[in-house]
């Protein structure tokens, strides 16, 4: 089947709205050859292209993305960059060994990000001091133990919190107990991926704008675009949630859409009645949750929705009704700050897999594929992505086996079936959310 640029659609919410508008420098047409073509610009694709051009200098890299910079999942996420993964539920002691492989992935993907940024001095509020996990309902508290738990055993840096350290930190009553974690960062993705993109090696070509609307493999690989063809010797798929368009991991992969929404720059008195941190991020110990953000600009970003719609972003009428959503859970944490209105909402999709496992390997002969990150996208989908460069190059690591270690991802049922598992999984993730949402 072949595909349309309809096939990839977008619009200019996320925190792309908050940066002055990007505009697209290069295009591609008629017949071209090239060794090696990355498909997607995003955190994956952005690490993997650079790895390439590194290891094989003399190549030019081809980098295609169906979109501008910034507008795809990589910059339409809360701005985690996760350092130590949750796993839900009571410690396993027998996981020991594969929890300490993915935390191993997620900060070499920190490792990577925070020495690019230095590097090439992106501006994009890049905090490496961790963030906070809270807890506001039962469920959560019941959690929070489990949690604590982990990290004990893991021999993980991190502090408990109680109410009151948690009130004092960001000016709510809301959160009954919280866990700082030492290993992780915040960030303005959209600003870090356009970073990543304008400070890319003189041998990475990036086509913006340029959605590949059909992949043949074989002995050549071949990709049809809209007005033109590339022959292609090797191809790294970097497109997550989308690989399943192009006929890759179709049933094993499906796309979440969540949206969120910012607040105006608060003021200096605003910003007083939220405790002594002047940034932070809060992620829910409940996986149906609300995410939070103060920004170093003085804004608040709050995400609590998450829903199976095709993987397809929400339509205006759908994101003005979401945020009455956004906009309760916002008030029960700062009642305090109920006059402050939303300037800015967005959704964006997140790549999720049946068993919440990942994909990287080769898919095809000279046919390489990461994704699938359920919500970890921008330190493991970094590290998946330079790491799938070395691999698909002949190199060998440790961090190549620890990326291929994942286990395989459970099989999705056709349509409709898999809609309405889909829906109800989840659905299944805000079950007893309670306060938390």
């Amino acid at each position: 089947m072949t595909l349309s640029s309809r096939d990839f659609p977008t619009d200019q919410h996320g925190w792309s709205e908050l940066l002055p508008t990007r505009q697209q420098r290069q295009s591609i047409q008629g017949r071209v050859r090239a060794r090696w073509v990355v498909i997607g610009a995003g955190l994956t694709g952005l690490a993997c292209s650079r790895r390439l051009a590194e290891l094989h200098p003399n190549d030019e890299i081809l980098l295609l993305d169906a979109r501008l910079v910034g507008q795809g999942a990589s910059g339409r996420n809360s701005g985690f960059a996760v350092g130590v993964s949750h796993f839900p539920g009571i410690f396993k002691a027998h996981e020991k060994v594969n929890f300490a492989r993915v935390n191993r992935i997620n900060q070499a993907g920190l490792s990577i990000l925070d020495q690019q940024i230095n590097i090439l001095a992106i501006d994009c509020q890049w905090d490496t001091s961790g963030f906070h996990h809270g807890a506001a309902d039962i469920a959560s508290v019941k959690e929070q133990k489990y949690f604590m738990d982990y990290l004990n055993a893991m021999e993980i840096e991190h502090s408990s919190l109680d109410q009151q350290a948690m009130q004092s930190r960001f000016g709510t009553t809301l959160y009954k107990a919280g866990v700082h974690v030492r290993p992780g960062a915040l960030v303005q993705p959209a600003t870090l991926v356009r970073g990543l993109a304008d400070g890319l090696p003189r041998n990475v070509r990036l086509i913006e704008n340029c959605p590949v609307l059909k992949v043949q493999s074989g002995n050549t690989i071949k990709l049809q675009l809209a007005n033109g063809e590339i022959t292609a010797d090797n191809l790294v798929m970097a497109t997550n949630y989308e690989a399943p368009k192009l006929g890759f991991l179709r049933r094993r992969l499906l796309g979440s859409t969540l949206s969120g929404s910012f607040t105006r720059i608060l003021t200096a008195y605003e910003l007083a009645s939220l405790g002594s941190h002047k940034s932070w991020g809060i992620i829910s110990l409940h996986g149906g949750g609300a995410t939070l953000r103060l920004t170093q600009d003085g804004r608040i970003c709050l995400r609590n929705t998450a829903e199976y719609s095709g993987a397809a972003l929400l339509s205006p009428l759908e994101l003005k009704s979401r945020q009455t959503m956004h906009r309760s859970s916002f008030e029960k944490r700062f009642p305090q700050l109920a006059h402050v209105p939303f300037e800015y909402a967005w959704s964006g999709v997140e790549g999720m897999s049946g068993n919440g496992m990942n994909f990287f390997g080769q898919q095809a002969k000279n046919i390489y594929l990461a994704g699938g990150y359920n919500g970890s996208g921008v330190s493991r989908g970094t590290a998946f992505g330079q790491t799938l460069a070395d691999y698909a190059s002949g190199g060998q690591s440790g961090l190549i086996t620890d990326c291929l270690s994942s286990d395989r991802a459970t099989w999705l049922p056709p349509r409709p079936f898999l809609d309405i598992g889909a829906m109800l999984k989840i659905s299944a993730r805000f079950r007893g959310v309670g306060l938390d949402r």
